[in-house]
């Protein structure tokens, strides 16, 4: 399998948790820091695309910019193309952690999909 890319806030506790079990389950990954290093538009349409989520899925929803930017409101009258450009703007409007893959991405932490997914 070829390296996954596991794209994280390091002070953020479900990124902490995902970590501790990709180690666990020996899966080795390329950390990035995701306010350090934020995707660009190209990478986020890619792993969209290959998610196969609603693009919404991608937004913190929970964090304090989204909340601040009042973007719960917003988003529903943004293009995509509009909600790219914002995502691509600051790491901390994008949901996390996500684990990249050649042939699969996986938004938020749920230990059954990446499971399924990671140790395929």
């Amino acid at each position: 399998m070829s390296k996954l890319t596991f794209v994280c806030y390091p002070r953020c506790t479900t990124c902490k948790k995902a970590e501790k079990w990709l180690g666990e389950n020996g899966i080795e990954v390329t950390v990035r820091d995701i306010k350090e290093n934020n995707p660009s538009e190209k990478e986020l349409r890619q792993w969209h695309k290959l998610s196969g989520l609603p693009l919404k899925r991608f937004f913190n929803t929970s964090g304090l910019k989204y909340k601040e930017l009042q973007l719960k409101d917003k988003l529903p009258a943004m293009s995509d193309d509009e909600q790219y450009a914002l995502l691509a703007t600051d790491g901390m409007l994008v949901k996390r952690p996500i684990l990249v893959a050649k042939d699969f991405v996986l938004v938020g932490f749920k230990e059954q999909e990446w499971q399924d997914q990671a140790k395929g």
